[in-house]
């Protein structure tokens, strides 16, 4: 886990991960939701959050 809060945000904040292909992109929560970014590997629409372990 991640001792302090910089760390946390610089690995898992406005971090998506591609339903896909799995890859990931860093960009902003309101282009995810509104379907402005796409995936640079597939081409897709569909992100979900990165999950923290």
């Amino acid at each position: 886990m991640v001792k302090f809060p910089e760390a946390d945000n610089r690995l898992f904040k406005r971090v998506f991960v591609c339903r896909k292909c799995k890859s990931k992109t860093k960009t902003s929560n309101l282009k995810v939701l509104a379907g402005k970014v796409t995936c640079k590997g597939c081409g897709g629409h569909a992100f979900r959050p990165l999950r923290k372990k």
